[in-house]
């Protein structure tokens, strides 16, 4: 008995494209990201385009056809679209945009003014490959690309091929397709099965993006202070240690900055914990900023104690780094600050010596800063000690 898949076939991409539409819309309630929106209306579209494909309406043909290829064209534009923006670039919109409306025109041209089945065919897969190919362009010169992003670039690449390539082939082997006779062709199911295949493998590729996101997110969570906007103790850790093993292996010099407010207990005391946060909020924005521009990793170890570890710095520049933050803090007028508060901070320095590891360096930048403490406080004090690690190398060689 033999059974005819014609309804299966035609059933398969709609069905399809209606499932990830409604998996990108739970995504976007939960992510809240603007391309899984443009993802679950660009599927959308296409489920609604395959139906009208394949169930004409009682109205004409034609009418029927024009309307499927204006929910492809606009579907191709959102699904384009969704994938650039999810890697922050949106300069192909336009363009993107116009290849869609460039392939409807010339369907519709191919189908109401010059009637010619296998160039409307060709036109619209032209037009959908071409923006496949502009998707795979702006991935390319990402500097940063995650593994999601490669797949995503082989997927337009791969899809573009799809559009380009296969209907030609399939039409040079099989010969022209004939309006009455094109349901059943071998172009037909080869279009069929091979959007769908692409569709899911896309869609794996943007899901598991967003699981990466998530996972991201989670992490940044768990590793930042949510007062400072720093990295917490656990996250400056993990940076730090990163940091000394790069400058390690490119033997760059390292120093360590450690900072603390002084008197916090007793602002906290006097103005209450919302000025205590503000300040603490002040003083971390403001060594942000300096760590940034020396390309060194912050954060806040303690209550009111901060840590920043600087590459290509030596105990000059470090210093510099530091009197830097203490006077622009404790002389510069703070927004939210009570009338005649004035808050300073004390600073201790040490420069890594050989491999040492991030213990030992605290340890030593924490010496310098005790001292800072019990002179006074509002100063920078650095340390000359080398580290316990290499004294007795040091001996050895007197």
């Amino acid at each position: 008995m033999r059974v005819d898949t014609s309804l299966f076939i035609a059933l398969l991409n709609p069905a399809i494209a209606l499932v990830l539409s409604a998996a990108f819309v739970g995504l976007w309630f939960y992510l809240r990201q603007r391309h899984l929106a443009l993802l679950a209306a660009g599927y959308g579209l296409s489920a609604v385009g395959f139906v009208l494909q394949s169930f004409p309406f009682p109205t004409g043909f034609g009418i029927t056809r024009a309307l499927a290829g204006a929910t492809f064209s606009l579907a191709a534009c959102l699904v384009g679209a969704a994938v650039v923006l999810r890697f922050g670039r949106s300069r192909s919109f336009p363009i993107i945009g116009v290849l869609a409306a460039l392939g409807f025109t010339a369907q519709m041209w191919f189908m109401f003014v010059d009637a010619d089945l296998t160039r409307r065919i060709l036109s619209l897969n032209f037009a959908f490959g071409a923006i496949c190919l502009l998707v795979a362009a702006d991935l390319w010169p990402s500097r940063a690309r995650s593994m999601a992003e490669y797949f995503l670039f082989g997927m337009a690449i791969l899809t573009a091929m799809n559009f380009i390539v296969r209907p030609p082939v399939v039409m040079a082997i099989y010969g022209p397709i004939s309006p009455e006779n094109f349901y059943n062709s071998v172009y037909w199911r080869s279009a069929m099965l091979s959007h769908a295949l692409f569709a899911l493998l896309i869609s794996l590729c943007v899901f598991a993006a967003a699981a990466l996101d998530m996972v991201s997110g989670l992490r940044q969570v768990s590793q930042t202070d949510s007062l400072s906007g720093l990295l917490n103790r656990r996250g400056f850790d993990l940076a730090a240690q990163r940091l000394l093993g790069q400058c390690g292996t490119s033997k760059c010099p390292v120093t360590l900055v450690l900072a603390d407010l002084d008197h916090f207990k007793s602002i906290n005391d006097r103005y209450g914990h919302a000025v205590g946060d503000r300040v603490i909020a002040a003083f971390a924005e403001k060594l942000q900023a300096a760590a940034s521009g020396a390309r060194g990793v912050a954060g806040r170890i303690g209550g009111e104690e901060f840590a920043v570890l600087l590459p290509w710095a030596d105990l000059a520049g470090a210093r510099l780094l530091a009197e830097a933050v203490r006077v622009l803090f404790s002389t510069g007028d703070t927004e939210g600050f009570p009338h005649g508060l004035r808050v300073t901070a004390s600073f201790g320095v040490a420069a890594r010596t050989g491999d040492e590891q991030l213990d030992l360096l605290m340890r030593r930048a924490d010496e310098a800063l005790y001292k800072a403490k019990q002179n006074g406080r509002n100063s920078v004090r650095m340390s000359y000690e080398r580290s316990v690690e290499v004294l007795p190398a040091a001996s050895a060689n007197r």
